[in-house]
């Protein structure tokens, strides 16, 4: 497995692996990897020739300081994580690689940035995307592989790929879970363990969601099922409870007939989660 630390080597890197016409994924990371990570590495394999991956904390999509030191860094058992699942190289640069002194240029959905979980987070999605952009940019993968826990960036991602005719196929992965429902978070190693224990209340409101969904249910009532489910665990505070339109994020009001996504994000103690469900009526 090759480490590169510079667009130059990347490029190189993905350019050898390219020689015989190959199909390159990459699947990007921020590191403090876990087994939803590896669910993307493998599922990229199936899907191409060679497999590659980033390893950046991204510093343009937090909005609060002490959240992007607090990241967790696992850099030596990340890396022996990839090599182990046959990553064939590495992307892993310092951050004035990717944004070298005097970069201005950013990347942004206009819309999709900027609602549900995107007022929860401002400026958030605007930093995911411009960093994503760069890597398709320096790692020139066929296809890219992204979690659908993480479901309204799914969604911006596909739109700036389809926007921008960047020529990367965009593969959502579904969600993995502890063995409790709590989605697999690189954040759930910050939370207390009377706060993991209250966690799993995401999981159980959206299991309440998707059973009145099949039953039948307006979407005002489902949101006010979720919030109610979600506020009785004195440890969670609910930051969005969001149901859409399964393909665009438009706001479903009325009697749901179709597909939606329920988007929901709550905060316990200084630790914001999310998670996700797709229900069918």
């Amino acid at each position: 497995m090759k480490v590169c630390r510079t667009v130059e080597e990347m490029r190189a890197a993905v350019a050898a692996l390219r020689a015989d016409g190959d199909r390159i994924a990459l699947v990007p990371t921020m590191g403090a990897l876990h087994a939803g990570h590896m669910a993307l590495v493998a599922r990229a394999g199936e899907v191409a020739d060679h497999v590659t991956a980033s390893l950046f904390v991204n510093p343009t999509q937090f909005e609060n300081p002490e959240d992007l030191s607090a990241y967790p860094k696992t850099t030596d058992g990340d890396l022996a994580k990839f090599k182990s699942a046959g990553v064939a190289a590495v992307f892993m640069p310092n951050p004035d690689e990717v944004y070298p002194d005097g970069a201005e240029t950013i990347v942004e959905t206009t819309k999709l940035a900027n609602m549900l979980h995107g007022k929860v987070r401002p400026g958030h999605f605007r930093g995911v995307t411009t960093v994503v952009c760069k890597l398709f940019n320096i790692c020139q993968p066929n296809v890219a592989l992204f979690g659908e826990k993480d479901y309204q960036q799914l969604q911006i991602i596909k739109r700036m790929v389809r926007d921008l005719f960047i020529p990367v196929e965009i593969i959502g992965v579904p969600t993995v879970r502890e063995d409790d429902g709590l989605a697999m978070s690189s954040r759930n190693v910050r939370l207390t363990s009377e706060d993991r224990a209250a966690a799993v209340v995401l999981n159980q409101s959206l299991a309440l969601a998707e059973r009145m969904v099949a039953d039948g249910t307006t979407a005002e009532d489902l949101r006010a099922a979720v919030t109610a489910h979600i506020t009785a665990e004195p440890r969670a505070t609910v930051k969005a409870v969001d149901i859409t339109d399964a393909s665009d994020l438009t706001e479903a009001t009325g009697p749901i007939t179709a597909p939606v996504a329920l988007m929901i994000s709550a905060q316990f103690g200084d630790i914001l989660l999310i998670d996700q469900r797709v229900a069918t009526p």
